[in-house]
Order: structure tokens, then sequence, then C-alpha cells
């Protein structure tokens, strides 16, 4: 397979996305990394944008699409079979489901759907049981639109966030490809 994956903002979630590269490309799969406008520019305590990009150009063997000018050929020239954006932030996840597309994840993604080629998302938002959660149900009513099984991750002292299950990125993957939605979806 080849798989488009898009990285976005929640950077304490970042370093675990790295293992699961890994094993992607482990697996024989080509990958090329995606990048939120933020992940790509911005330096936080958990993640260097530099660092990012190095990590992950070593792990796939490809420089992360980094901008819009990049993003804008992805979905046209065929280059890859399905997009994976995880972690996915509530504030893409609003883009996703209100057609904006400023970022080269939300562009590539849009591109995708349009092709009638997966989108599949692995949530990683404090807000997904809030007001995000309207977007979430927008796009799980949405063609070609698939999520990675996710759950609330610390109920008691982050009452609406939602994480994904990320390990199971590669299975919801193969769902995805032959048009289904991966069960059971909460965990």
């Amino acid at each position: 397979m080849k798989i488009g994956f898009g990285i976005t903002g929640s950077f304490c979630t970042i370093p675990s996305i790295y293992k699961i590269i890994e094993k992607i490309v482990e697996d024989g799969h080509e990958v090329l990394p995606i990048l939120s406008t933020t992940v790509a520019t911005m330096d936080t305590r958990a993640t260097k944008s530099k660092e990012v990009i190095e990590t992950l150009k070593r792990i796939t063997g490809k420089p992360p699409v980094v901008n819009l000018n990049q993003a804008e050929v992805v979905g046209p020239s065929n280059i890859i079979d399905v997009i994976v954006i995880a972690p996915a932030t509530g504030t893409t996840i609003s883009k996703l489901a209100n057609a904006i597309s400023d970022s080269p994840i939300t562009m590539t993604a849009k591109s995708l759907m349009r092709n009638n080629k997966p989108v599949v998302i692995g949530v990683s938002t404090n807000d997904g049981l809030g007001l995000n959660m309207t977007n979430i149900a927008t796009l799980m009513n949405s063609k070609n639109v698939y999520f990675v099984p996710f759950g609330q991750d610390n109920f008691e002292k982050k009452p609406k966030s939602l994480v994904a299950d990320f390990s199971k990125i590669l299975e919801t993957v193969e769902h995805a490809l032959e048009g289904k939605q991966i069960q059971p979806l909460l965990i």
C-alpha cells in the first residue's frame, strides 16, 4: 500500500506515532509523511519541528510534505492509496467536516475524498465529546471517511477527551480500502 500519513498538532502524541509508522514501513508499505503547518513549523516542549521532519525522513525515506504547494499535487498525481491522519486534532477534524483545506493535510484529505479514496482518522482531541462531537459525527456520515477505534483517555480529569487506539491504524486502513469501517469503533 501507498499510505499518506498526516500528523497534526497533538504534540505529546507524535513520538508514539513514529513507532506506528516504523511498523508500517517494516511491513513493506510505502509511507509519505504529511505535516500540518503547525507541526512543520512549531517547536514545543514535546517536539521540535526540525526533529520531526528529520525523524520522519529517516523512517520513511521521504521528505515530509510541509506546505500547500507540495500537498496540491498529492491527490491528483495518484501517489497514495489512502491518507491516515493521526493524531487528528479537533481543529483538523473541524476543518475536514467544514470543507476547509488550508493545510497540507486537509488539502490532501479533501483531494482523496473527491477522488473516492479513503481518509482514515485517528482522533486525539480534548474536545471530542464537546463541541467537536458534531464534527466527528459529520465525518462519520461522510463517504470514504473511516475512524481508528477510539474512546475516552482520561474520563476523570478530561471528561470530553477522546483518543484513538493507534495500534489499530494499519488494520483500520485495510478495512477502509475494502470500504468498511473497522468494528468495534468505540472502545
